[in-house]
C-alpha cells in the first residue's frame, strides 16, 4: 500500500508561484514514475507532469517553461514548481505514483491540494 499526501496548496494572484510537495509513504520501491494532475471545476481531470525512474520528465504544454517536477528520493516527496501563475491553472491538484509490482502495475493517488488564481 502506498500514501500520498500532497500539501503547498493556496491561493495566489496572477503571476505569482507556489510550490506543490507529495509526500509518499508505504511500499514506494520500484516506481515506475510519479506525477502531477489536475482538475477543474467542471473539466476533466488532466496530466500536468511526470518524472519517470530514471529522471525523465514530461510536460503539458500549457504550463511548459513555468512548471518543474522534481523528486527529493531520500525524502520520498515529489515537488511541482510552479511559477507565473494564470488564472486557467486553478484547480485541485493530484499527486499520482505508479508502483511496479512485477506481474502488476498500480497507481496511487493522494486527496488532492486546491489552487486557486486570481486575477
Amino acid at each position: 500500500q502506498v500514501r500520498l499526501v500532497e500539501s503547498g496548496g493556496g491561493s495566489v494572484q496572477a503571476g505569482g508561484s507556489l510550490k506543490l510537495s507529495c509526500a509518499a509513504s508505504g511500499y514506494i520501491f520500484n516506481s515506475c514514475g510519479m506525477g502531477w494532475y489536475r482538475q477543474a471545476p467542471g473539466k476533466e481531470r488532466e496530466l500536468v507532469s511526470t518524472i519517470n525512474s530514471d529522471g525523465t520528465t514530461s510536460y503539458a504544454d500549457s504550463v511548459k517553461g513555468r512548471f518543474t517536477i522534481s523528486q527529493n528520493n531520500a525524502k520520498n516527496t515529489l515537488y511541482l514548481q510552479m511559477n507565473s501563475l494564470k488564472t486557467e491553472d486553478t484547480a485541485v491538484y493530484y499527486c499520482t505514483a505508479c508502483i511496479d509490482y512485477g506481474l502488476d502495475r498500480l497507481n496511487y493517488w493522494g486527496q488532492g491540494t486546491q489552487v486557486t488564481v486570481s486575477s
